[in-house]
């Protein structure tokens, strides 16, 4: 595993504690020594706090669980574990949303792109910038 802090963040590597590394949080007021830990979101990264982590692989492990390798791009932070099959579908929906997004971004850019195309061909054309002999 390869931890590294981008100088932009200007913080500390992060270091989980025990508890956090057993899926568990330590309460305060000494009540009850643990409670779970609310649900992973694994597209955040724990070193640079960017919702940018991917999987880099996966493979099932045993019948309810997967394996992930994980890297946040931001700071090559870089982690594997294994997951429960509902932390793995909300990484999943994670990712899908993402994707979209990452889509539809791309197409306003492509339409945007498109359009400054066409107003410039029109202008040629209107102003008899281009001639016959152009084709």
């Amino acid at each position: 595993m390869s931890e590294r802090q981008t100088p932009a963040a200007g913080r500390a590597k992060a270091r989980l504690s025990p508890e956090r590394e057993l899926g568990l949080r330590s309460r305060d007021h000494g009540r009850s020594p643990l409670l779970p830990l609310p649900p992973q979101d694994l597209t955040l990264c724990p070193c640079c706090d960017r919702d940018l982590v991917y999987p880099v692989d996966w493979e099932p492990a045993g019948r309810h669980g997967w394996s992930i390798s994980l890297r946040c791009p931001e700071c090559e932070w870089r982690d594997e574990g294994v997951f429960s099959q509902e932390v793995a579908d909300r990484f999943d929906d994670a990712l899908d949303a993402s994707t979209q997004a990452v889509l539809d971004d791309y197409l306003t850019l492509v339409r945007a792109n498109m359009e400054t195309d066409v107003e410039r061909f029109l202008h040629a054309l209107e102003t008899d910038l281009i001639l016959p002999e152009d084709f």
